[in-house]
């Protein structure tokens, strides 16, 4: 799928969809490690940007849009209008990130 054609909007510009064809989702759970929780704790001690923990929601974001696409794509969409992102602490150290939207086919596409 084009990225492109992915969109916090509720349409796409220049583009006129043809068909909803419903929610679509990606769903990450992720952990901090150990050794991410002992460099983190340091990494406070000076203030500023905590990038061990940046870089692992970064990832889990990465990786919950990466399988929205996957779930888009298996129902045959052109795009994906709508995308939200979500996250829970499910118990500590322990986050879901969800991805969703509304897939659509678009005309031309």
């Amino acid at each position: 799928m084009d990225h492109s054609n992915v969109t916090t909007g509720l349409e796409l510009a220049g583009r006129k969809i043809s068909q909803n064809l419903g929610v679509v989702r990606g769903i990450i759970v992720r952990s901090r490690s150990l050794v991410g929780n002992i460099g983190a704790t340091f990494q406070t001690l000076f203030g500023g940007n905590i990038s061990i923990y940046t870089d692992l929601c970064e990832r889990a974001r990465t990786d919950a849009y990466e399988l929205m696409i996957q779930h888009a794509q298996q129902l045959g969409a052109d795009g994906i209008i709508s995308v939200r992102y979500d996250a829970t602490e499910i118990m500590g150290g322990v986050t879901e990130v969800l991805c969703y939207g509304t897939a659509v086919k678009l005309e031309n596409a």
